[in-house]
């Protein structure tokens, strides 16, 4: 077994990974205001960004779905890994040297897990890329070069060769240390019938990278006429670190470029992408072995925060019938994404590699430019196949055409195109094509839109481990959320007046109990700061529900200017004092309602007495906060 990192090592992998960077190579985040950033949540499906970000305490948290943590945390959750696998790949990351405790300095990870195939994966693209250079490989480097790739190109994206032999691959991979139930785990070898054998044999290679750059898979290209495997391209079959249907092939290198320019270019394969990345496209992606669906999109949208309206994700297909079929069932997921959708189709049913090599790197550049909004091409594509010229033909058009467009889910959208139906089909009347369209759409019936559902509520009401989350927006809790807020913010401010607070001055479960839990970790007084101190705070919290909260509230702004922390926390701290005084002179006044001022006349006074010490304090407290809430 591996020995233990060391703490030390662990702390200094969350000081050096910096956790706006992790998450920047998953998610593109906007400033959000108070120092934080905000983004799509890569946990859960959204169109409003709630994923939250604050680099400075080095924590995350969705107030959709109520994930966070810190950047450790995050590595774990969206990679689905263990804790020390997150860490070594942060280590690796950030060129730190781990050390273990009870297993030296080096050690031997442990058999079967996802890093373990990743390690596998690396070495098998390395050894395939090496393979390219071979003389066996002559076929593989002049089916590149036909296409316009020369070797920094096939650098540029891993391509390598799978030699023939049946157990070449899996030789080498034994003599680095890897075990042969790793090698079928990993798919890159399976059983024969007389022992195992590579997957791959006598293919063009590339690499198929997940968004972090790690290869986890790889798609063989056959291009020798002898080759018994007819089929032209395979892929890697699904694994623990390989779904297809949420893999884009490019996605590695385009992903920057993508959250800068708010543009996505899906085209249909390797060589596709290749071409427009040389041609100056560089936001193409590529589908692996499977159509381009709904999980594909996701993980484009958190790149694009598609809220963002002038986000574009532009289809490319070849112009033959098969392209339009394919993109008449993109339309079908298009209204997933709120940018700006549209489709590009090279003259002659060229693809965009055939393209580049016919007419240049300009060519695939205006195939880009010229692109045609999605639902018009869809429209067009259809109507191709009426007699326009007839009345016949015009009316089984609209027949067609009208439930089509009925489909439109954005109004003005829908309405808009009803009339570009009506001009496109060459019908007089617009105005009935569009009350058509309305009709078939259910549109007089639901003019009232829903109100707008805010993203910190998704979540409420669940029950998870522990206390409930409490609604951030009811206005009773607001103090107690504030108070929570500076104590783990601003600790240097808050201090001993934030510690002590009794734990009746939160009145819900989970805010107690993470009021608790800041003071067995040593209070706002403890000295710590940052991440070390939330850290500390969070060994203390009983329940996952009260992590998520402090999660939650590590990174929500707070509405504080500069250079006025410490008059801010004050007024904040008083305005909760202030609420529980306020129940205190409540309490009071019951109690003398119930006395008589006659018979009770000693423990009447003294309550009296009581009441208007507190209404004074209460009075005091006021005016300190007054403002702040």
């Amino acid at each position: 077994m591996a020995g233990r990192i060391r703490e030390s090592d662990i702390a200094l992998v969350r000081e050096r990974s910096r956790i706006d960077e992790v998450v920047g190579d998953q998610v593109s985040l906007k400033r959000a205001g108070g120092g934080a950033l905000k983004g799509l949540c890569p946990f859960h499906d959204e169109k409003t960004p709630s994923f939250n970000v604050r680099p400075s305490h080095g924590t995350f948290h969705c107030f959709g779905c109520g994930e966070g943590g810190d950047v450790i945390a995050f590595v774990m959750k969206v990679e689905h890994l263990s804790f020390v696998e997150a860490v070594e790949r942060l280590a690796d990351r950030a060129g730190i040297h781990l050390s273990y405790e009870g297993g030296g300095a080096t050690i031997q990870r442990d058999r079967g897990t996802r890093g373990r195939l990743i390690e596998a994966h690396k070495v098998a693209a390395e050894y395939y890329a090496e393979q390219l250079a071979t003389p066996e490989a002559q076929q593989a480097r002049e089916f590149l070069a036909e296409r316009g790739f020369d070797e920094a190109a096939a650098r540029q994206f891993g391509c390598g060769f799978a030699p023939g032999g049946w157990d070449k691959l899996t030789k080498h991979l034994l003599g680095r240390g890897f075990d042969l139930q790793e090698l079928i785990k990993s798919q890159l070898v399976k059983e024969g019938k007389q022992g195992p054998i590579d997957r791959f044999h006598r293919r063009l290679l590339w690499p198929i990278k997940e968004i972090s750059g790690d290869v986890v898979g790889f798609g063989a290209r056959r291009i020798f006429d002898d080759d018994p495997i007819q089929a032209k391209y395979l892929n890697t079959s699904e694994s623990m670190i390989y779904k297809k249907s949420q893999v884009l092939f490019g996605l590695d290198q385009a992903k920057r470029e993508i959250a800068k320019r708010k543009q996505a270019v899906i085209v249909e394969g390797y060589t596709d992408v290749m071409a427009m990345h040389l041609a100056g496209v560089p936001t193409a992606v590529a589908s692996c072995g499977t159509a381009f669906g709904t999980d594909h999109m996701n993980v484009l949208r958190r790149l694009l925060i598609d809220d963002d309206v002038n986000g574009e994700v532009i289809f490319t297909f070849d112009g033959d019938e098969a392209g339009q079929k394919a993109a008449l069932k993109a339309f079908e997921g298009e209204q997933q994404f709120s940018a700006q959708t549209y489709i590009a189709v090279a003259p002659d049913g060229m693809d965009p590699c055939e393209l580049r090599q016919a007419k240049g790197d300009v060519a695939v550049r205006d195939l880009v430019a010229r692109r045609t909004p999605l639902i018009e091409f869809a429209i067009k594509a259809q109507l191709r196949a009426y007699d326009l010229d007839s009345v016949d033909g015009r009316v089984e058009a609209l027949k067609k055409m009208v439930p089509f467009v009925a489909q439109i889910k954005d109004r003005a959208k829908r309405d808009g195109y009803a009339t570009r139906l009506a001009w496109w089909v060459g019908w007089d009347d617009e105005a009935m094509v569009v009350r058509r369209v309305r009709q078939v759409s259910g549109g007089k019936t639901q003019v009232a839109t829903a109100a707008r559902v805010d993203p910190n509520q998704i979540a409420l009401g669940v029950e998870v481990d522990g206390p409930s989350r409490p609604n951030p927006r009811d206005p009773r809790l607001v103090p107690e959320r504030e108070v929570l807020k500076v104590a783990l913010r601003l600790p240097e401010y808050a201090g001993p007046l934030y510690d002590s607070l009794p734990d009746e001055a939160f009145t819900d479960p989970a805010y107690v109990a993470l009021h608790r839990a800041i003071r067995a970790a040593g209070g706002a007084a403890c000295g710590l700061a940052g991440s070390a101190y939330l850290e500390a705070i969070s060994q203390e919290c009983s329940h996952a529900s009260v992590r998520s909260v402090l999660t939650e509230l590590a990174v929500e702004p707070l509405a504080v200017k500069q250079n006025d922390e410490f008059r801010y926390v004050s007024m904040v701290i008083a305005r909760l004092q202030e609420v529980q005084v306020g129940k205190q002179v409540e309490d009071v006044k019951s109690r003398l309602r119930r006395l008589s001022p006659i018979k009770d006349a000693d423990e009447y006074r003294a309550l009296w007495g009581d009441l208007v010490a507190l209404e004074e304090y209460r009075k005091a407290l006021l005016q300190q906060s007054a403002g702040v809430l």
